[in-house]
């Protein structure tokens, strides 16, 4: 008599039809185990619980963490009484931050500089030299800067005029100027080994060149020799050529220069990071001129509350047609010039509207200041 002999069947592999038959219902899909050292095909036994744990989604005869609280071992929810001493404690940072508004600090730039005049010609003497900077107050750093200032001195001259521009290098490295947005003669362009020689350390150089006539606007000057560390630690400023015949809609009551900066200083405007910065002052009905001057190495939407702003010029050059906005995008290297028209009184926000350039859990800080429109 013959003997039946059982075989272990072996597992049907789920062809692909099933299996997007299972998947699209939402279901798992059946995995054969792969041949194991012994020879076996048998498949996969479910995994035991650990030790001590409930079958999934039970425990004690309920369901699994039914209140949330991740187990006995996790950090239950925040009482009612913590929540708001949690929101207390940093409201009372960003309060402190506006009190102090705007904080006094040591030293200021961007101050315009009188020229001497020689002969007919516009003399300005530059000192570059090392020096310690109060960004905001009690923060000291390290600073490059011209005359002793973070930017430094606003030049402002006019269409046609001869200017003379002498720079005194009292640092440990060489550097240079560069006139940016200047139509110049290629010999004053201020760039070492393409244009002129580095000027060494301790050495004098003079800059001279007539401000062209059709070239006004809002320009710079700064480095252009390790230009990274040198502008980034203050080497820079406004360099503006008024026209000849303004415009109508450049007669303004306020012209204000901001110049922005986001080197080993921080997030800056004028050398100062918030609250140390200084508000744009106007009163009401009168018409301000902002000139928008980006020197770092990062985009900055510059954002007013309350008001538009009505753009006119770009990089120095009148817009075929002016328009508004209230967030204007100012890159590197760019200079925006806009109007605004002060007719709604108060103390308004001015920020980078880059978030983390302006505000953190401890309040308002570095691209921040305020326009306050005067009743």
């Amino acid at each position: 008599m013959s003997t039946l002999i059982d075989t272990p069947t072996q597992p049907a592999k789920p062809s692909r039809r099933d299996f997007l038959r299972v998947s699209a219902l939402g279901l798992a899909v059946p995995v054969v185990a792969a041949a194991c050292g012994n020879g076996g095909g048998e498949t996969a036994a479910p995994a035991a619980p650990a030790a001590g744990t409930a079958a999934a989604g039970t425990h004690g005869g309920t369901t699994a963490d039914s209140n949330h609280t991740g187990g006995t071992t996790a950090p239950h929810p925040k009482t009612p009484a913590e929540i708001r001493a949690a929101a207390d404690a940093m409201d009372a940072h960003h309060e402190a931050g506006i009190k102090a508004f705007p904080a006094r600090t040591a030293g200021k730039g961007n101050q315009p500089l009188q020229p001497r005049v020689e002969n007919g010609v516009k003399i300005y003497e530059l000192t570059a030299e090392k020096i310690q900077w109060e960004t905001e107050p009690g923060k000291r750093v390290e600073a490059f800067a011209y005359n002793q200032q973070v930017p430094g001195p606003q030049l402002r001259v006019r269409e046609g005029d001869r200017v003379r521009v002498i720079v005194h290098n009292k640092l440990e490295q060489s550097t240079a100027m560069h006139f940016h947005g200047v139509e110049l003669p290629n010999d004053q362009d201020g760039v070492p080994f393409i244009t002129q020689p580095p000027i060494k350390p301790g050495e004098t150089y003079t800059y001279e060149f007539t401000a062209p006539v059709g070239n006004s606007g809002s320009h710079m000057y700064h480095s252009h020799h390790n230009a990274a560390e040198q502008v980034g630690k203050g080497m820079l400023g406004a360099f503006i050529i008024e026209p000849r015949s303004p415009r109508a809609i450049e007669r303004v009551d306020v012209d204000y220069v901001m110049i922005l900066n986001d080197g080993m200083h921080g997030y800056t405007i004028n050398g100062k990071g918030f609250p140390a910065t200084e508000p744009v002052v106007a009163r009401m009905g009168q018409k301000v001129r902002i000139r928008f001057m980006n020197e770092g190495m990062m985009i900055h939407p510059m954002h007013l509350h309350g008001m538009h702003m009505t753009v006119i010029d770009k990089d120095g050059w009148a817009q075929p047609a002016p328009w508004k906005c209230d967030t204007l995008n100012v890159a590197p290297g760019e200079r925006w010039d806009v109007i605004v028209n002060c007719n709604n009184p108060g103390v308004w926000a001015f920020h980078c509207h880059i978030l983390p350039h302006a505000e953190a859990p401890n309040g308002m800080f570095g691209m921040v200041t305020a326009l306050i429109v005067e009743k």
